[in-house]
């Protein structure tokens, strides 16, 4: 934002002032990331520069832990990259068995959340619904509680119910943890919706769920698909839940992760944390987007 002509000399300082402290922060956020993506590229199984790196020399880079990413676990990851190697990696690496548990599972809960959070918040947006704070409180108080109360309550739930260490189970925990972020994303874009649009189109003939095709749904669209965005990374980056209520097997990306750094520290957690860091990137920008496509469509911004 620039600053007007006639800003005086104290408001110039105070503005520059703020910029540094700004990026001084957004410095200090950031830094970790700054030094592990260069390290996913060391030559040598370190997690410090070493001295080509340092210089600059080609020989002190290699992509030998992403390459690791595909390999490790594999029965006989020296053959020839024909298609029964690619096929060896599909079914016995180990990291590419967590990314495929952890897509399998963050999917499931994103559609069981969206859903149950879109309704929820529906519900609340109604001006005759009963005891409204109160119910919201509950819906959002995963976000609230300690992780690892939420995680021993749901282990406890699950040992008597059956749940542990099954799939479905580790799917219900990571929805619970998304609805919250699907009912904030949805109820703030249901700020300001005007219900004569619904009444209207009821007068004219339209049952309830045209209605909500037809009308509802557009309008709401951007906070639903938000609120998708934050569920599925929640479930994506959740580590503590999965070491309650998951079997041996069912290894997730941060499991995997949490177990690397226990039993055997490799620089391919670098390379997997560098993946995660560009897509949590890319799932950033798309929320932006959809952000700004939501102020356009409820006229707080400029088209």
């Amino acid at each position: 934002m620039k600053l007007p002509p006639y800003a005086s000399r104290l408001e110039r300082i105070w503005h520059y002032t703020y910029l540094t402290i700004c990026g001084l922060i957004f410095l200090f956020l950031i830094s970790p990331i700054l030094i592990v993506m260069p390290l996913s590229f060391n030559a040598e199984p370190y997690f410090t520069f070493t001295k080509e790196m340092l210089s600059f020399d080609p020989e002190g880079y290699s992509l030998r832990w992403y390459d690791r990413i595909l390999t490790f676990g594999m029965s006989n990851p020296e053959a020839a990259r024909d298609a029964s190697w690619w096929s060896d990696a599909w079914n016995n690496a180990q990291w590419l068995h967590a990314a495929k548990n952890s897509i399998i599972i963050g999917v499931a809960s994103t559609l069981l959340a969206t859903v149950l959070g879109t309704v929820a918040a529906l519900g609340l947006s109604r001006p005759e619904m009963p005891f409204r704070r109160s119910i919201m409180a509950l819906l959002i108080s995963p976000m609230i509680v300690p992780l690892i109360i939420t995680a021993t309550g749901l282990f406890f739930f699950y040992s008597a119910t059956g749940l542990a260490h099954t799939y479905v189970g580790i799917i219900m925990a990571h929805a619970t943890l998304g609805i919250p972020f699907v009912i904030i994303t949805v109820t703030a874009t249901l700020v300001g919706f005007d219900h004569s649009l619904t009444r209207a189109a009821s007068n004219l003939g339209a049952d309830p769920v045209t209605v909500f095709r037809r009308i509802i749904l557009p309008l709401i669209l951007p906070g639903v698909i938000s609120g998708a965005l934050f569920a599925f990374v929640t479930s994506f980056d959740e580590v503590v839940v999965v070491l309650f209520v998951a079997a041996f097997d069912q290894q997730t990306i941060p499991r995997q992760m949490w177990n690397g750094i226990r039993e055997q520290i490799s620089p391919t957690i670098l390379a997997v944390a560098t993946i995660l860091v560009l897509f949590s990137i890319v799932l950033l920008a798309t929320v932006e987007l959809l952000r700004r496509r939501s102020e356009r469509l409820r006229g707080l911004s400029p088209g």
